[in-house]
């Protein structure tokens, strides 16, 4: 865990209520795909994790989606002001276990932390495939992104207002390695009974502290309780209890 305060590059809107920001981070480089950071705003108590959607250099990505007064004010920034970072938080995804042809799932604000997996799987030479899933056309965000990393990526909506209509698992592909996925419990839980393979599954979770101190976000798993913050956010198949 490193603590930087970060000034911000840039913080725009991708839809009306998800925004990108970027900022300038000293330890980006070091930071693996599915890990998150907590922020630090002013005015509230606890600090926002946020996941990693991008880490190049010294400049690090992030995708938000706007629900409460922290993600509100976040908005609200401009480049310039300072952000107080705790990064290098969770485990993070394992590449080692991908295969040759992975898939990936994400639903709404479970897409941005695949990214950066993505990038990796595909700069070592890997099929990647994609299903990003959302509600309506107008929620749909870094389709052409995925697109240019070289995956084969399909999007589908609850309301089939673009792309194929359903969710992530009614556009499952007939063959993939291995399936890595972020996205909402409900959405976790179709995945878990419809794929055919082993996978990793990273959840969300109300944090407190965001490195396993307060204990406040425990999960109950196979092999006995774990912290989501500390111990995931990244859980194996089959190490996860429902």
């Amino acid at each position: 865990m490193i603590r930087e305060v970060c000034e911000i590059i840039s913080n725009e809107g991708l839809t009306e209520s998800v925004f990108k920001m970027t900022l300038r981070l000293g330890s980006a480089g070091a930071l693996k795909p599915g890990q998150f950071v907590n922020i630090k705003l002013d005015g509230l108590y606890l600090r926002r994790p946020i996941s990693v959607c991008d880490a190049e250099g010294d400049v690090l990505t992030l995708i938000y989606k706007v629900v409460g007064t922290g993600t509100e004010k976040m908005s609200k920034m401009i480049p310039g002001e300072k952000l107080d970072i705790l990064s290098g938080l969770g485990n993070g995804y394992d590449l080692e276990k991908s295969g040759d042809t992975p898939l990936l799932l994400g639903g709404g604000v479970g897409v941005p932390p695949l990214y950066l997996l993505a990038k990796k799987l595909r700069e070592s030479g890997k099929d990647v495939k994609v299903v990003m899933g959302f509600n309506t056309a107008g929620e749909i965000f870094y389709e052409k992104e995925f697109s240019a990393l070289g995956c084969g990526v399909t999007v589908t909506t609850a309301d089939g207002s673009y792309g194929k209509k359903g969710f992530v698992t009614d556009a499952l592909p007939e063959k993939y390695s291995y399936v890595y996925t972020c996205g909402p419990e409900p959405m976790l839980k179709a995945v878990f009974k419809a794929i055919k393979t082993s996978g990793q599954f990273s959840f969300e979770e109300r944090m407190g502290c965001g490195f396993g101190a307060c204990m406040g976000c425990t999960c109950e798993t196979v092999t006995g309780y774990k912290r989501i913050c500390r111990d995931g956010p990244v859980l194996s198949k089959e190490e996860i209890k429902w």
